[in-house]
């Protein structure tokens, strides 16, 4: 593809957006470091405890950074928003139903699926940086987060023009849907924004609240982290509450359904970015073989992935929940293995697992 450098009569901004979809961001836009809208209704949520276990989220700092990004990087005069698209999981989710000559299967959400977007949306950020600083002809002073930043990146994204905040909390794209991660560009320069995703195309659908399994899908678009599946999954490292164990099926990491019934990703290519594709990690990984991952294994198997956030105990853990929801029989002797591991986060969730296989059973003879 032709580098933007060399295209004639493109102005900064054009560039810009030109190189990141050379490096393959599907959405670029360009907005201002001014405080967000919506920093009203994230104090409200952290008012209410809904950022659950995630205490950093409260912090003083983290809190005023927030709401206003300026607090970030002083000198900041623009903000570029991006987005890399992955797998839509609505299209291409490998079928978990269990045939009877098959292991039971987790599920894992789409995102997760190859390298870690953070290493891998990092790299393309600095590759920005460098463009931007070529055509400027100096140092600029930046700073680039994916979803690792104290900044409330959908408020910018709709500000960016992106698209608009969904019922799911996701930022939705009228032509692509919700399945792309987002990135920013905090940066020194001058660059003209663009106008802000005024229009909510949700209008009356309410297919995502329905569907979420543990209802954590809340009327003001916002979630209760309390009850999510994906922050049971990877954020909570202490033990799931008993009555939403049933809840989560067979999820082991992540959470798709919100997605996977919104209307507006039936719009969204099916293949996403080949760096986030499945290598590496099995979109429905089999439960009993996982079962038996050692903490070497878990390293060695998911070196350069989003799954090491889970940790090989939070990890075991859904894999335990998981096989206490969809297994048979033929898993105690592995979920009692793990119920005198010596770990007491998985001793009690194995002791519910194996509770829950053995009462099934019972009502099925």
């Amino acid at each position: 593809m032709t580098s933007a450098s060399s295209v004639p009569g493109l102005s900064l901004e054009q560039s810009i957006k030109h190189e990141a979809r050379r490096l393959g961001f599907v959405l670029a836009g360009v907005t201002t470091p001014d405080p967000p809208p919506h920093t009203s209704v994230f104090e409200d949520w952290l008012s209410q405890g809904r950022h659950g276990s995630m205490g950093y989220l409260a912090e003083d700092r983290s809190r005023l950074c927030r709401a206003d990004p300026r607090q970030i990087m002083p000198e900041c005069r623009s903000i570029i928003v991006l987005a890399a698209p992955y797998s839509n999981p609505g299209r291409l989710r490998t079928t978990t139903a269990r045939q009877e000559d098959e292991q039971p299967r987790g599920r894992v959400a789409a995102y997760a699926w190859g390298r870690d977007y953070h290493d891998v949306i990092q790299e393309r950020l600095r590759a920005i940086v460098t463009f931007i600083e070529q055509r400027l002809g100096r140092p600029v002073p930046t700073r680039c987060y994916t979803d690792t930043g104290p900044i409330l990146e959908r408020d910018l994204a709709q500000r960016a023009g992106l698209g608009w905040i969904g019922k799911n909390t996701c930022l939705i794209n009228p032509k692509l849907g919700s399945c792309f991660l987002l990135a920013e560009i905090l940066l020194e320069a001058d660059l003209k924004p663009d106008k802000a995703f005024h229009t909510d195309q949700c209008g009356t659908c309410t297919r995502c609240i329905g569907a979420c399994p543990t209802a954590c899908i809340l009327p003001d678009r916002t979630i209760d982290a309390r009850r999510c599946v994906s922050y049971l999954t990877i954020e909570l490292k202490a033990g799931i509450p008993s009555e939403l164990r049933p809840m989560m099926a067979n999820w082991v990491f992540g959470c798709d359904v919100c997605q996977m019934v919104c209307p507006w990703n039936r719009f969204a290519p099916a293949e996403g970015d080949e760096a986030f594709g499945s290598r590496g990690v099995s979109p429905d990984p089999p439960l009993l073989r996982q079962l038996q991952l050692s903490a070497e294994a878990f390293g060695s198997q998911f070196k350069g992935t989003t799954i090491r956030r889970a940790r090989h105990v939070g990890y075991l853990r859904n894999l335990v929940v998981a096989t206490g929801n969809t297994a048979g029989v033929e898993a105690l002797p592995l979920l009692r293995a793990v119920a005198i591991h010596g770990n007491a986060l998985l001793q009690e969730h194995a002791d519910w697992a194996i509770q829950q296989i053995t009462q099934h059973a019972g009502h099925n003879e």
